[in-house]
């Protein structure tokens, strides 16, 4: 009897550790990569904003971490090793969902409005790719862009050669190729978008801002995610949206912690925010979560993925992953539902209820 009841109180003691354990506290980790839209992931980390928020929600800690390969830090995430990730809208689709992660875009950020550029050296309208060799990120956003150009055009990508090429190299290449090639072609995003536009003779014939609204900039969570932690997130990127955007001393510092964190100056910072929309309202970012034009841009998205064999070789065709909107429609197959849009964590920073 005495072995007994020690053995019971062990177990009743160990259930109580485990479920004091349970509610101590929780630790989040969150990856961002540079960008634009993202360098105020940075500033929320370092100004304490986002502390503010895990303390709020009862969170131990909320940790934002810098990831220089942008790739990588979505491959983290999909592995497991992060709890949300910053990426575009078309590699939330092809690789986390596609990868079998269940993943909401907890906030829509900003779209391309020019961040994303074809660039030919003596050539003034998106024809004049016929025949060329095209420096590109292949299976990138700058690949969908070229796509939706050429498709615009009356073109194919079999009216040109592709070159793949890193994002780290491509702008000192271009600029090399445009000494001695006189019909050299890029098509990248910025910052190497910026240098390249400078090269003499050379011509911007086609940016995002022709396709409004279609490369988008999303912070991506595990749709498993606990409640308070989408709430601490969203409550601190729009505490950053606001400091940001307002004509204050502390909205001037931010940006020009923004502007280091990038790597940059003030002035080139302020220059790519200029091709960017950002969706400084929740409000706003709300209403374009819940439109057409969203599941309009998805339709084009999962089309050019499928085609471009960014579903796997197995893939029977694009309705392998359902993505699924706010007013609860669906593309693809609503049975394997991997890609979420929701609009709630926005609509209640609009409506103040964070």
């Amino acid at each position: 009897m005495k072995k007994s009841g020690w053995v019971l109180s062990i177990a009743f003691l160990f259930v109580i550790s485990l479920n004091l354990s349970t509610f101590a506290g929780e630790s989040y980790k969150i990856a961002w990569s540079h960008y634009t839209g993202w360098e105020p992931w940075g500033y929320i980390q370092e100004s304490g904003i986002m502390d503010k928020w895990a303390k709020k929600y009862e969170i131990d800690s909320i940790e934002i971490r810098l990831i220089n390969d942008y790739v990588e830090s979505i491959n983290m995430y999909t592995a497991g090793q992060f709890d949300g990730c910053v990426m575009t809208n078309m590699d939330a689709l092809t690789i986390p969902a596609v990868g079998g992660i269940d993943s909401t875009v907890l906030i829509v950020g900003d779209f391309s409005n020019g961040n994303d550029g074809i660039v030919l050296k003596n050539g003034q309208k998106i024809k004049d790719l016929k025949g060329r060799k095209v420096r590109i990120v292949e299976l990138s956003v700058s690949h969908y862009l070229l796509s939706r150009a050429l498709d615009m055009n009356g073109m194919t990508e079999r009216d040109m050669t592709l070159v793949n090429t890193s994002d780290a190299d491509i702008a000192s290449l271009f600029i090399a190729e445009s000494e001695k090639d006189p019909k050299a072609a890029v098509c990248t995003w910025n910052p190497p978008l910026m240098q390249v536009r400078n090269v003499n003779g050379a011509t911007l014939v086609f940016d995002s801002s022709t396709i409004p609204g279609e490369i988008i900039d999303c912070l991506v969570v595990r749709t498993d995610a606990p409640e308070n932690l989408k709430k601490a997130l969203t409550g601190a990127w729009y505490e950053a949206m606001r400091i940001m955007s307002s004509r204050t001393k502390e909205g001037k510092e931010a940006i020009q912690i923004m502007a280091k964190i990038a790597g940059g100056t003030e002035a080139e910072f302020k220059a790519q925010l200029k091709t960017t929309f950002m969706y400084y309202q929740p409000s706003a970012a709300t209403e374009f979560t819940k439109s057409p034009k969203l599941k309009e841009t998805m339709e084009y998205v999962r089309t050019f993925s499928f085609d471009h064999g960014l579903y796997g070789d197995g893939a029977p065709d694009k309705n392998l992953v359902g993505i699924i909107f706010p007013d609860g429609s669906i593309l693809g197959d609503n049975k394997n539902i991997k890609l979420r849009f929701d609009a709630k964590y926005m609509q209640m920073a609009a409506d103040n209820k964070l």
